[in-house]
């Protein structure tokens, strides 16, 4: 197959219009999301160039790949994008039970804070069992 650039690279094939490699195959100047946003970058927009399989051929995993040439810098956070995770981590912080500040993400598996959810489970905080459960 011929690459962007003119190079000749071999490929396992092609899948949606673009060629598949296999793991370790995949040639200089394309990268995975991840790989992308280790160098401060993302794919800014650009069509997928490339799939990487790897993985049991019944049950394959896949990523898409995409140039590093044309990849865009990543957005900087800025004083109002950290001020909206403060208030979203915030809100989570509070128990809808009680309704005060529990000063931990409350759990969503328990959905209220840990001195709300313990008597549910039939002890108190300091360990006892409650009066009407059997020991």
């Amino acid at each position: 197959m011929r690459l962007w650039d003119g190079r000749v690279w071999p490929c396992a094939g092609r899948y949606a219009g673009a060629p598949v490699f296999r793991y370790g195959w995949a040639p200089t100047g394309l990268a995975t999301v991840r790989q992308l946003a280790e160098r401060g970058l993302r794919p800014g927009g650009q069509d997928v160039a490339g799939w990487l399989v790897w993985g049991p051929s019944n049950r394959p995993r896949w990523a898409y790949l995409f140039r590093v040439d044309l990849a865009a810098r990543k957005r900087a956070m800025t004083p109002a994008r950290w001020a909206a995770i403060e208030r979203c981590n915030a809100a989570q912080r509070i128990c809808p039970t009680c309704g005060e500040d529990a000063g931990y993400r409350v759990p969503r598996s328990l959905g209220e804070c840990w001195p709300c959810a313990a008597p549910s489970w039939g002890e108190h905080l300091d360990g006892a069992p409650d009066e009407g459960v059997a020991a």
